[in-house]
């Protein structure tokens, strides 16, 4: 133990990178936004049950609908994306004069798609979303995906309804966007993305879903060209600093193209003054750029081969004035044969070839969406395992930020990781499992009206110490101290996702996904992918090892039946799961005890306030305790709020007067003084508040079991501004607490940690508390 006490903290060097969007806006400060939650349970009913009433009818799909509007001969209008400004911006109204058109009302014949769905159908419009326009432009090269995400059978005249739809993945499911078609025109042209055929109107379609699935389309002005391509193939991202990239990246990009996978491209800028600008050779910097092919050519002159790239501008012409370039003295270098080849690849107007090196030399950043997480580096292919997870950073409570914060780092959501078998073929790597780790961040970009930008995320694995394999409980501050990652993100940065590719031995890990800030709130998403079997699942339990241990109590659903709901239907809810660690003894609170000093002059105080009947109320308890307090030196309150008070009777009173007698305030008063040591403990600064990071540790020594999620509730509840939890706010979250514990043991009759309510046994619950 000695030992233990004069080990030094391990440091460990975190680096980050910031990133400016292609096309970015300069919208507001960011702010810390509370996201919808994102997980069916108790938990997210609570944080929603303030949103308006919605329609609870099932969505129709698009044939229920195209088919409705046909039979009925009207045209469909999306009342969830209308046709007004609210869906064009949040902030900046645009300068000219917008007004939504049907492609009938635009051209004579108007068509969804002509000659086939492909690259030269995207040009961009008056938007800044070219990272989102480079992604289609790829997707275009892949008919199987291409098609997918925009299906084929729909049109303008073969049941027409102004209703067409996209399928896009989201957060690990595909979800089916409908739009009418409806688009923005300015003297009947239109206004964001068109075709050159002025009669073909999918890409502009497509746009359209993607802004509906943004909540407008100033929400897509400024983005990573990654964010789009994973969205039209659910796959796997990674992310290339071209400055640092391995000597093989040709073979690497050939194998990704060859595998469908999606590709572009940017040069990074350091400030906002340098959007759009160009270098001396023409490419715009901040702006991305298609990766739409690659070849090799023989010089004629040399017994060597030049190796090519080409690339798309969305803006649908070309800029590039460097080698290879049109008309320029390298074309003479190769065979006619090959630079007929190149030149019959090449259209007109969007897209350019230049050499492989100049590539590297000009663009500082290359983004590339794999279909699964199969290495480029080797030629076989990979049968995966994935186990994806949902979580959420709360401020106050589980938003501990990067390893810096080493007070709170600790309180970040943790996912163990078990690998049991190493790969079919470890690369000379003894004993060695491939995960490809993926932590994405959720609807920030659907939140940017309200000032939010992509944080700058990522995440660390640790290993799980022998003496605590196979508990699933959440690793304390003392282990991030005193033990080093076992590997972790090469930086944080602020993209959509951060992805890496790992080795590790079998073995036990958890896996601690941050932002790189405390205290900045959102949901994510993790995905691990294995070669092999994984097991990840989120560690639940809080507390400090000796009462994990002895603690080992399997958590039940609590069950609710409506009667409002079909007769004997029960609904099952476990987002709120909470265990007592253990049952004390019943209190005879009408037992006759010795009093003491102290407590004859709790009576005296008590009877001078409740008179002659011996009970009082909640103003009365407000006083009686403010007195009680004030001859208390250690513990430094103004007293009671009235909400706590009553908190108080509804937890001691046991008569069901709604007020309390003696014995129940002298039970309280107990109860209060062993919750004041605890308290006293996290008091270092005796400040008279505690952090809502130490609340976790306080709730656990009074004798709580709780779960993730309430303590989230508890931070969000309690705490102030700046993240503490004063002394009236903690002694009314154990009262609940306490309260909450006992009704729910009045119910569960068997004590099977089960119970059935009907709505009205639920109010008399929780309103009474």
């Amino acid at each position: 133990m000695g030992d233990e006490q004069h080990r030094e903290p391990v440091v460990e060097d975190i680096q980050v990178k910031v990133l400016y969007e292609t096309e970015a806006s300069s919208g507001p400060d960011e702010k810390a936004a509370y996201p919808p939650a994102g997980t069916n349970s108790i938990y997210s009913a609570i944080l929603s049950r303030n949103e308006a009433v919605k329609d609870a009818t099932r969505l129709k799909t698009f044939l229920e609908l195209r088919d409705k509007y046909v039979k009925k001969k009207v045209v469909f209008e999306d009342p969830l994306f209308p046709a007004n400004d609210s869906s064009l911006f949040y902030s900046h109204k645009p300068t000219m004069k917008i007004e939504w058109k049907r492609p009938s009302e635009i051209c004579d014949d108007p068509q969804f798609i002509v000659d086939g769905a492909n690259r030269t159908d995207i040009c961009q419009g008056t938007l800044g979303d070219c990272w989102l326009l480079a992604a289609i432009a790829c997707l275009t090269v892949n008919e199987k995906l291409l098609y997918r995400v925009i299906p084929p059978d729909q049109s303008f005249t073969e049941n027409y309804a102004g209703i067409f739809h996209f399928q896009l993945w989201r957060y690990g499911e595909w979800v089916d966007v409908v739009v009418d078609d409806r688009i923005p025109t300015c003297n009947n042209q239109l206004v964001f993305t068109k075709s050159f055929r002025k009669n073909e109107f999918w890409s502009a379609l497509l746009e359209k879903a993607y802004a509906k699935l943004h909540g407008s389309y100033e929400a897509l002005k400024g983005g990573n060209t990654l964010e789009a391509m994973e969205d039209f193939t659910g796959g796997v991202t990674e992310f290339f600093e071209l400055s640092e990239a391995p000597k093989e990246l040709y073979s690497i990009m050939r194998k990704a193209l060859d595998r469908g996978s999606l590709m572009g491209c940017s040069i990074d800028i350091t400030s906002a003054a340098e959007m759009e600008s160009r270098t001396e050779q023409g490419l715009v910097k901040g702006h991305a750029y298609s990766i739409i092919g690659l070849a090799e050519c023989d010089e004629v002159a040399k017994d060597t081969k030049i190796r090519l790239i080409r690339l798309r501008n969305p803006w649908g012409w070309v800029l590039w004035k460097g080698p290879w370039s049109a008309n320029s003295k390298e074309w003479s270098t190769i065979s006619t044969a090959d630079k007929e080849n190149l030149k019959k690849q090449t259209v007109e107007e969007s897209e350019f070839w230049m050499a492989f090196d100049e590539f590297k030399k000009n663009f500082t950043k290359l983004e590339m969406c794999n279909l699964t997480p199969d290495t480029l580096q080797c030629e076989e292919r990979t049968s995966w395992t994935v186990s994806v997870n949902e979580g959420r950073w709360v401020r106050g409570s589980s938003a501990g930020g990067c390893r810096n914060n080493k007070n709170t780092f600790w309180t970040n959501p943790q996912y163990r990781l078990q690998l049991s078998e190493e790969d079919d073929d470890p690369e000379d790597r003894q004993a060695a499992c491939t995960v490809v780790v993926a932590l994405m961040q959720k609807g920030r970009r659907m939140q940017r009206h309200q000032g939010a930008k992509f944080f700058t995320i990522g995440f660390s694995i640790y290993e799980v110490p022998k003496e605590m394999l196979g508990q699933n409980q959440h690793l304390q501050k003392d282990f991030f101290l005193y033990n080093a990652s076992k590997a972790k993100c090469k930086t944080y940065i602020n993209l959509r996702e951060v992805t890496e590719r790992i080795h590790l031995p079998p073995g036990e890990y958890v896996i601690v996904p941050t932002t790189f800030e405390a205290h900045q709130e959102g949901e994510f998403i993790l995905r691990v992918f294995s070669e092999k079997q994984n097991i990840t699942e989120e560690e639940d339990n809080v507390g400090s090892d000796k009462t994990q241990q002895d603690t080992k109590k399997k958590e039940k659903p609590i069950v609710f039946v409506s009667d409002r709901a079909k007769a004997n239907k029960e609904i099952e809810h476990d987002g709120i799961r909470g265990e007592k660690k253990k049952k004390k003894p019943k209190i005879n609170l009408l037992q006759e005890e010795e009093e003491t000093e102290e407590e004859k002059h709790f009576r005296a105080i008590y009877q001078k306030i409740a008179g002659d009947d011996m009970q009082i109320c909640a103003n009365e308890l407000k006083t009686v305790m403010k007195n009680v307090l004030s001859k208390h030196n250690d513990i430094k309150t103004e007293g009671f709020s009235l909400e706590t008070c009553r908190s108080m009777i509804a937890l001691m009173d046991t008569d069901g007067t709604g007020k309390l007698n003696l014995q129940e305030f002298k039970h309280l008063w107990k109860k209060i003084k062993e919750w004041q040591l605890i308290f006293r403990k996290y008091d270092k600064d005796k400040s008279c508040s505690i952090s809502s990071f130490e609340m976790r540790n306080a709730v656990n020594d009074a004798g709580f079991h709780l779960n993730k999620q309430l303590y989230d509730i508890i931070a969000m509840r309690y705490a102030d501004e700046h993240l503490n939890i004063d002394f009236d706010s903690y002694i009314c979250c154990f009262v609940r607490l306490e309260g909450m514990f006992r009704a729910f043991d009045a119910f569960d009759k068997d004590g099977d940690g089960v119970i059935k309510l009907n709505v009205l046994e639920w109010l008399q619950l929780t309103m009474y508390s």
